[in-house]
């Protein structure tokens, strides 16, 4: 399901609202970010996507910024295929540290 419909559903979007409400990490790219902010949790994130994304977030209370990785309060967003490996890399490394919205904010360049 692509994040235009998946942010349409209400289950998928409260299940994501779940995640976030307890701090549980959560990553996030290209578009996915719209069921993040469906979920009202970008308020206060600094955040990556893909480019069209950036006024949405903007407008939701994210500040947007243009690198391949952003880890802000447990949420790894990434812009594009391309910057899988750096997601990747950031997404384990949040994994494995269990790293959520009660620990402290890190952002990746």
């Amino acid at each position: 399901m692509n994040p235009d419909h998946l942010r349409l559903n209400p289950t998928a979007v409260q299940f994501v609202k779940q995640f976030t409400d307890a701090g549980k990490p959560v990553a996030a790219i290209c578009h996915g970010p719209w069921t993040l902010l469906e979920a009202g949790a970008v308020r206060g994130r600094t955040m990556t996507s893909w480019p069209s994304l950036k006024t949405d977030l903007q407008n939701a209370g994210a500040s947007w910024v243009d690198k391949e990785v952003v880890n802000d309060q447990g949420v790894v967003t990434s812009r594009r295929p391309d910057d899988i490996p750096a997601f990747n890399r950031e997404m384990i490394r949040l994994f494995s540290e269990g790293q959520g919205k009660s620990r402290s904010t890190r952002k990746v360049a």
